[in-house]
Parts: C-alpha cells; structure tokens; sequence
C-alpha cells in the first residue's frame, strides 16, 4: 500500500472518529435544550452530562488531527481549499468555542442559563451543518481554476441541491446517533424513565437519517456522476450499512441488546463512510486535487505517515482507558460516583 493510500485512510479514520464522537456530543446538547424547553430536563440531564463530562475534550482532538494531517500530507489542499472555507471554517471554529464557553461557564452555575442553553443547543446543530459544506465542496462545481487562480462560487454553493442533501443528512444523522447512545447508556445506567424519552428520540430520527441518505444518493447523481458510479460499483458497502441500519433500530424497537443496537450503529455508518471515502478516491477535491498527484515529498510522507499511526494509537487506548474508567464504570454511570467537572 502507498504513503498516500495509506495517509488519506488514517485521516479518513479519525475523521471517523470525530463523526462518532462529535455526534454524540452534538446531539446530547440538541437534545439537553429541547428538554428544557419541554419540562422533561430534570429526567434525562444526568444521563446527558455523565456522558459530557469526562468525553467533551477529547473529541476537538480528533478533528485537530484530521487538519493538521490533511495539511501535512497534501499541502496544495490549503491553497485550494483555503478561500472556500475561510467562512464555514470560521463559523465551525466561532460554535466550537461557544460549546468550550458553555462547559467553561457550567462550572459557575450558570449550565441552566437560557441564554447559553439556547446558544449549546442550537451549536449542536450548526457546527456539523458548517464542517459538511467541506464534504459538499470537495465533489467540485464550486471551484474553479483560471490562470493559476482559484476561484470560489460561493453563490451557487446556496443554489444547488446537494449542499442541502448533504446538510439535512448531517443533521439528522447527529441526532440519530446521539439519540442511539443515549439511549444504550439510559439502560446501562438503569434509569427508565430516561430510557423512555431517549428510545422515542432514537426511534424517532431513525427513518429521516435513511431518507436524508437516499436524498443525498439523489443529489450527488445530478452533481458528480463519476463519484455516483463508483458508489453504485461499492454498493455492497451502502447494502451492509442499510442491513446494521435495520439491526439497530429492530433492537431499540424490541427493547433489547441495547449495546448491540449502538455496535449496529458504529457498523452502520462505518460502512457508508468508508463506503463514501472509497467512491471519492483519488480525488481529494474533485477534478483538481487527486491524493497521488499533490501528496508531500516521500521522506515528509513516511515521516507523517509514522507520526500519525503512533498518534492513533495513543488516542484509541487513551479512549478505551476513558471509556472504561468514567464513561462505563458501573458506579459511575449510575450517578454513585461524583461527577467529573466540565
């Protein structure tokens, strides 16, 4: 396999885990402020914030990665990409920071506040609407190159129909999976009346996630036919991901094997995002970047290619370690154990 084979899988895989990642915590926010506003608050914020509290700083570290990475292995992706995103990228940063006010403020008693309730619930949604316009630019028809010069459309960005295909299953998809989280950790935690509120938002975002998918499929076929063939040829991929799709939600519906339901779900949209990346290969930003074309000299490659095998497994233990020392310690997540502040 080649460096940049092998570079662009490992910042598809933490992009990956940011997507799992940052869904849940995007969503239990979305989630945490519709509560508020329909009285149910006070039954499912302990489920919400035994989650947040030891998880919130770790999932920026994913994406740092990813960009880092991107820049590092395909240095031209900044030039091209640089102007593009200069607006949603700022907008993505700008709601990042506002969640970090909120865990920051919570401290001071001030997580009841409307104001900043209103301002985490709604950064929930717009930071994946924002981060997604990457994925929508890199299917090409919004830039273009003249002279040695890179030119953006942003008009036509807000006039085509894929950028809003690609928007409605980003946010439909967080809460889904944050819905399927919490409602596995609602039954960990063995708090029913939790549980109930959870499953009904899981069961709830489960058949708009398959028709935003469907929608996309539909868009990208009048957008970028070449990338809508080669989904089509990886169809196997879409076809599993559609089969773990119907495990979990049967699972949630049945009222059992709530772990096994979430591990779907993890399988689910492992393989459509694979099953995405693959399709879009060789292009990093269609028809201009292809990863064999602009990838980093040979000796920057191995060196990068070292560096972040190494950085992905220090972060996949130090996860594992998060994950089974707070986030699924049996006291803990029964609320025995004191909270770990935001």
């Amino acid at each position: 396999m080649s460096y940049e084979l092998i570079g662009i899988t490992v910042l598809w895989l933490f992009l990956f885990f940011y997507l799992l990642l940052g869904s849940i915590d995007f969503g239990a926010g979305f989630f945490s402020y519709y509560s508020l506003l329909t009285g149910q608050r006070h039954i499912i914020n302990n489920i919400i914030e035994r989650y947040l509290a030891p998880m919130w700083e770790l999932t920026n570290v994913f994406l740092i990665f990813f960009v880092v990475g991107l820049v590092g292995f395909f240095p031209d992706s900044a030039y091209y990409y640089g102007t593009a995103l200069l607006i949603p990228g700022s907008l993505g940063i700008i709601l990042i920071a506002i969640r970090g006010s909120y865990y920051a403020f919570s401290m001071y008693g001030s997580r009841n506040n409307r104001i900043f309730m209103l301002l985490y619930g709604l950064s929930g949604l717009l930071i994946p609407a924002a981060l997604s316009t990457v994925l929508t630019i890199s299917e090409g028809g919004y830039i273009f190159v003249e002279n040695g010069i890179v030119n953006f459309q942003f008009t036509r960005l807000f006039t085509d129909v894929y950028p809003y295909a690609v928007i409605v299953l980003a946010l439909v998809s967080v809460l889904y999976i944050s819905a399927m989280f919490l409602t596995y950790y609602a039954n960990r935690a063995q708090d029913k009346p939790a549980l109930e509120i959870v499953r009904k938002y899981a069961l709830s975002w489960s058949l708009p996630t398959i028709l935003a998918s469907l929608f996309v499929f539909y868009a990208i076929r009048g957008h970028n036919v070449e990338h809508y063939n080669n989904m089509v040829a990886n169809g196997w991929m879409f076809a599993l991901s559609f089969l773990f799709f119907v495990v979990a939600v049967y699972c949630v519906w049945r009222r059992r094997h709530y772990g096994l339901s979430f591990i779907a779900v993890i399988l689910q949209f492992g393989f459509a995002w694979f099953g995405y990346g693959k399709a879009h290969l060789p292009y990093l930003l269609y028809p201009y970047l292809t990863i064999e074309e602009h990838f980093t000299n040979a000796t920057m490659g191995a060196t990068l290619v070292t560096v972040f095998m190494l950085g992905l497994l220090f972060l996949i233990p130090s996860l594992y370690l998060l994950l089974r020392l707070f986030l699924f310690d049996t006291n803990y997540v029964k609320g025995k154990h004191s909270k770990p502040k935001y």
